[in-house]
């Protein structure tokens, strides 16, 4: 089934409550690597009809709503109940049906996989059990964990509205929270599932990439810079690695790479004053053109305009 869009999602929430697009957007979002957005249902929907039925595509980004009063949603092949109080978990491989009870109210935020760095342990999204596609994550719960939920849900706003220059790294340790939460709710038995070999060379490859960053001085470059590279590290061969990583991660070995790189030339012209010469030259670029080409491709912007606007 094809993806929907970020960019359509959002125009779908405007026309279907009528908000001004741009409103839904806040300022800055694209200044960081990967997107995230909370929201609150109250603030959305109040000008809709309290039955809602219609089809989503699956999305190309990933959802985690907070859920309070009863919903139904209906999968391909199940139709789940939601209780009052509930945590829902979707992502790009998860199609359904959404159907809105009465009354109904929650918060909910959205974010993309490149929002979610992988972590020194190798892990990544697809391969948790909460966002794998046989799976229907939604979790009742109880007084307390709705309290720890709302809590974390209202930190995620209060952070959205500051001007807290690291404020997206701080909202990513929010989202793990949600993630782990929604872990522990996970029956013991689909906490552990059988490694396959392609989750292990995935593991593998996120945990050797990640292991190439941070820069942290304008001495230091990368050891691995293209996806041969890695293949040659990891002993298989690229058109294999490329292969499975298309398959786990839905994303090119070059694709993952430079997505890698991108968050990384931010991260440098953002908390260090290096010129752009030894920024270029730490990160594997023959030369500065060679670099802004690419980050202009990666953020839409050259690398001195995002300084200069992330300095402010």
């Amino acid at each position: 089934m094809p993806t929907a869009p970020l960019e359509a999602y959002y125009q779908e929430i405007a026309d279907c409550t009528g908000t001004d697009l741009h409103t839904l957007l806040p300022n800055g979002i694209r200044q960081d690597a990967g997107h995230f957005n909370v929201f609150e249902m109250d603030e959305l929907w109040q000008s809709t009809s309290t039955e809602l039925a219609q089809p989503l595509p699956c999305r190309s980004f990933y959802k985690i709503s907070l859920l309070h009063g009863g919903s139904r949603a209906e999968f391909p092949n199940a139709t789940v109940d939601i209780a009052a109080d509930a945590l829902v978990f979707s992502s790009p491989k998860t199609p359904f049906y959404w159907r809105r009870g009465v009354p109904q109210t929650g918060l909910f935020c959205v974010f993309t996989a490149e929002f979610l760095r992988p972590s020194s342990s190798g892990v990544v999204l697809d391969e948790l059990p909460l966002f794998k596609a046989d799976t229907y994550p939604i979790f009742a719960l109880d007084e307390a964990q709705q309290a720890r939920a709302t809590l974390i849900f209202g930190q995620m706003r209060e952070e959205m509205a500051s001007d807290y220059a690291y404020k997206y790294d701080l909202l990513r340790t929010y989202v793990l929270e949600l993630i782990h939460l929604g872990q522990k709710l996970q029956p013991a038995s689909a906490l552990h599932p059988a490694h396959s070999a392609a989750a292990r060379l995935t593991s593998l490859f996120s945990e050797l990439l990640e292991q190439q960053f941070p820069i942290e001085t304008p001495q230091q470059t990368l050891r691995l810079r293209t996806a041969k590279d890695y293949a040659d590290h990891l002993a298989v061969h690229v058109n294999h690695l490329n292969k499975i990583l298309k398959e786990t991660t839905h994303r090119t070995t070059t694709e993952l790479i430079a997505s890698r790189i991108g968050q990384e030339a931010e991260a440098l012209l953002r908390q260090t004053d290096w010129p752009l010469a030894a920024i270029a030259d730490s990160l594997g670029f023959a030369d500065v053109a060679h670099f802004s080409h690419f980050f202009k491709r990666h953020a839409m912007q050259s690398p001195g305009a995002f300084r200069s606007v992330a300095l402010v």
